[in-house]
Order: structure tokens, then sequence, then C-alpha cells
């Protein structure tokens, strides 16, 4: 089993994640974000670093995710709290011109040699909401967030899973609190069971 936990900033992806992996004693895949040396860097100015961002994330992840999935390495079950594909959706959101289609190229070699996720649980939820969840864990390069911005990246999102060809369950974040309330969880688990129920195995894309 291999499930993934994606959505935009803020939205809660790795606790949920976290709660998954507990339950069914998977293995927890984090994505690396406060060490992308230029991430703070780029929320103060986006233009001049926007690509060392991409480049980073984009490599950091598939090094992770090629270690979890290194052939003759049995690994029953895995949750993630990103999916390879989100590091496009921010790379068209922030890149331009050469530098885009430079990353076009790097992420064309590198995205195919990935296992598609048995089932992505897409947690989306409007910008206000992220805004309170941001401000709430207070990570300081964070601090200065821009609804306008989370608007964009949510529409991004929205528009990618609408046409997303693999199994996907779509939750509203904001209907759910399944960090402090139990049934919530437990509505959300029942939720990702009955999708995975209906989900052929996943392979290799």
């Amino acid at each position: 089993m291999y499930v993934v936990v994606e959505g935009p900033i803020g939205v809660g992806k790795t606790s949920l994640a976290q709660r998954l992996a507990q339950r069914s004693g998977a293995e927890l895949n984090l994505e690396v974000v406060e060490e992308n040396p230029f991430l703070a860097k780029f929320y103060e100015q986006p233009q001049a670093y926007a690509f060392q961002v991409q480049a980073f994330f984009l490599l950091s992840r598939f090094k992770q995710l090629s270690q979890l999935w290194q052939p003759g390495l049995y690994r029953p079950e895995v949750v993630s709290d990103y999916l390879f594909d989100k590091d496009f959706i921010f790379a068209a959101m922030n890149l331009r011109d050469a530098e885009f289609d430079l990353y076009q190229d790097l992420y064309g070699h590198l995205s195919p040699r990935l296992p598609t996720p048995d089932l992505v649980v897409y947690l989306r939820a409007d910008p206000p909401e992220l805004l309170r969840r941001i401000a709430r864990r207070g990570r300081p390069f964070e601090h200065d967030m821009k609804a306008a911005y989370l608007a964009d990246l949510t529409g991004r999102y929205d528009d990618y899973f609408r046409t997303y060809a693999h199994p996907h369950l779509i939750l509203e974040a904001g209907n759910y609190d399944f960090v402090a309330n139990e049934a919530d969880q437990q509505a959300i688990f029942d939720q990702i069971d009955a999708a995975l129920a209906q989900a052929p195995a996943g392979e290799d894309r």
C-alpha cells in the first residue's frame, strides 16, 4: 500500500499522514521543507530564488522516494505527506521562461522513474482556513504568507486533481478537526479505507 496525503501549504498534510502511518504501522515519508536553504530567501525575493527552491525540492523529493522504492527492497506500506507531482504545480506557478523550460526537462526525466500511489488524499481548504493553520504552526518564514498566493495555489491544486487520472479522495479540511477530534479522525479513516478498497493496486508509471 502506498498512500499520499497532498494539499496546499498549511492544510494539515503531515498531521494526517502521521496519523495514518501510526494507525496502519506503515513507514512514514515526510518531505524536506525547513532544510531547504533557499526557502526563506524565496519568500523574501521570489523571483531571485524561485529556481533554486524548486531545484532543491525536486531533487530532494526524488532522492527520498527513490530510496523508498529501491529494487528488491520490500516495503509493504508507505504513507507520504507529498506527491512528487506537487513540485510541478509549484514550479508552474513560480518559474518563467528558460528557468521553467530547464525545470520541465529535469522533471520529465525523473517523474517516470517513480511509482504511482495506490491512493492520493487531497486535503483542500480555502485561503482563510489555510492562513489560520499557517499562523497556528508558527514557521517564521511563512508569517508573511498572502491570501492571494494561497488562492492561486489552491486553484492550481483544484485544477490538477480535476483531471488526475489515478485513484484519489478529495476532503474539505475545514470540515474536520482530525488532530483533536477522534470522531473526525475516524470519519476520515473510514473514507480512506473505502477509497482504498475500490482502488486497483498501484503500478510503476
